[in-house]
């Protein structure tokens, strides 16, 4: 029997005492909690591992088993995390390759099942899950909860098919997240009475005080694309106990620099009483979701976290069943070795693909303005920029031609236009597109698109940029999602690209690349870009 003891101010969270005295731990789990005496100047701080309550593992262009690596340097010790992108991608095969590949390292991922693939019938995905594939998936002891039910419509007007998924969590006692922007009143009313428990889609505090009204749980989103916590942090001095915090999509140069700790110190600076702050990030996910998390209590699993004080939560240790997998900002979870599943059909472009004509030289068309640090994209309309007849980018006024490319078989490329990348050379491109993954790329004119592009179909997925006779990519053989590599090493490949859009292509954007990934998401409005055209969100159909 493996014995270990701990020493340090032990912070009771729920109890909101903080005394000096030794955390024992016997195998995986703790043992005693022995109080010694009052808070001691000086000794780090114990208390339970941070969770992020709401991630897709796969935005961090990191395998699950990578991911963990790199979160658990900053405290993590669990997530709950929704496999929806592979899923779009690989089907039932992507959501098994995440649960096995996480079990390859001491880290809790509590996965859920996937509730939304494909996430619309507007847009070509590599799979679908129906709902005998749900509760196929929800009966598995290892997934924990139904994912983010991103059609609110659908439960609003009670489909059948989106009702018996929720109807299958329920029956296997599982909780159902949920993804409702914008949704106010006796609509935000009906989605939660049907049994849907979160939101990470607020965007402002009324909003999510509507739904905390409801019965709902809030979860202050801070992430590589949406950020919400300046919005939403106010509402934790009163409802700390229905609020949690998590990162929904976080880039591997991001995870690298911090995670659900730099939330923590940012809260505690807005004033916001520690016990509250640690409350929402280690108690409440554990609590919602069942997880198998401990939460620094006699007979619970040894997950705890050692910190140097409670302003700036710097982890100076992280332990996951007694065992010490993170000290002082490095890693001692090993990469590990495994085989990458994929789908990838489509053949190599020409420049002409990219080409489109204009009806007439008077009408204004429709642009997609992307927001900087926001998933929603407001519908302008602005002058054509038309040479020999064809619609073309015009960078002096920043919009640019934006195209989806299906990546599941040869089709028609699909083509709009884009407002505020800022970028005045070359072109960039991912395979990385939310819902369904098809390659989105942007760009000045045709033949850097077409070299962008291509260059993602030659790796069969990934990211990548063009300017100024300069080509740089970064692979993602993992359904075009993520790498098997060393996560620092992924990190930074990413950096470097992303740093090549800034300075090289003139991006203004903080995260080109994580916000063209959302250009194609057509469930959160007002205008987006799938490979079969421009859709209007708010309508929820084609423009015409």
């Amino acid at each position: 029997m493996s014995m270990l003891q701990v020493e340090g101010n032990i912070v009771d969270i729920e109890n909101r005492k903080i005394g000096f005295g030794v955390v024992s731990v016997q195998d995986d789990k703790i043992s005693g909690i022995e109080i010694r005496g009052d808070k001691k100047n000086g000794a780090p701080y114990i208390l339970p591992g941070f969770i992020d309550s709401h991630v897709h593992v796969e935005s961090s262009m990191l395998v699950p088993s990578e991911f963990a690596k790199l979160a658990v340097v900053h405290g993590t010790t669990g997530t709950i995390s929704d496999p929806h992108e592979i899923a779009n991608v690989c089907g039932m095969e992507g959501v098994r390759f995440m649960i096995d590949n996480g079990n390859t390292v001491p880290f809790k991922f509590h996965f859920g099942a996937p509730s939304c693939v494909p996430a619309t019938i507007f847009e070509t995905a590599g799979a679908s899950l129906d709902a005998g594939d749900v509760t196929e998936l929800l009966a598995m002891p290892q997934i924990h909860y139904l994912s983010e039910m991103m059609n609110f419509p659908g439960v609003l007007q009670q489909d059948d098919e989106v009702m018996k998924k929720i109807a299958a969590a329920k029956k296997f006692n599982k909780p159902v997240d949920g993804h409702a922007p914008g949704l106010r009143g006796e609509d935000a009313k009906k989605y939660i009475e049907a049994g849907i428990s979160t939101d990470h889609e607020c965007f402002t505090a009324d909003e999510a005080l509507d739904k905390l009204k409801y019965g709902m749980k809030i979860l202050i989103r801070e992430g590589s694309a949406a950020k919400n916590f300046e919005a939403l942090i106010p509402l934790m001095h009163e409802h700390f106990e229905n609020t949690m915090f998590c990162s929904d999509d976080k880039h591997p140069d991001s995870l690298e620099v911090s995670h659900i700790n730099a939330l923590c110190a940012r809260a505690v600076a807005h004033g916001v009483d520690v016990f509250k702050v640690l409350q929402a990030a280690c108690i409440n996910p554990v609590k919602h979701y069942n997880m198998h998390n401990g939460i620094l209590k006699p007979g619970h699993a040894a997950d705890f976290i050692l910190v140097d004080d409670l302003i700036h939560f710097k982890v100076m240790q992280t332990y996951i069943d007694g065992s010490l997998v993170a000290e002082n900002g490095k890693s001692y979870i090993q990469t590990q070795p495994g085989q990458p599943l994929n789908q990838f059909n489509c053949s190599k472009k020409n420049i002409s693909d990219f080409s489109i004509k204009a009806k007439n030289d008077k009408d204004k068309i429709p642009v997609i303005e992307a927001l900087d640090g926001q998933l929603i994209t407001p519908k302008l309309f602005c002058t054509a920029t038309i040479k020999q007849g064809m619609l073309v980018s015009n960078p002096a006024e920043d919009i640019l031609k934006i195209v989806v490319v299906n990546r599941y078989k040869d089709a028609p490329v699909a083509i709009s236009f884009i407002k505020n990348t800022g970028i005045k050379q070359g072109a960039m491109a991912s395979s990385v597109a939310h819902d369904s993954h098809n390659i989105v790329a942007v760009g000045v004119d045709d033949a850097s698109i077409c070299q962008a592009v291509n260059l993602v179909i030659e790796n069969q997925g990934g990211i990548s940029a063009v300017a100024n006779g300069i080509e740089k990519s970064l692979a993602l053989p993992v359904a075009g999602l993520m790498s098997m590599d060393d996560g620092y090493s992924v990190s930074k490949a990413y950096t470097e690209i992303d740093q090549f859009t800034k300075n090289e292509m003139s991006s203004t954007l903080t995260a080109p690349f994580m916000t063209l990934s959302f250009m194609a998401l057509l469930v959160i409005p007002h205008l987006k870009l799938s490979d079969k055209g421009l859709f209007d969100g708010d309508k929820f159909e084609f423009v015409n």
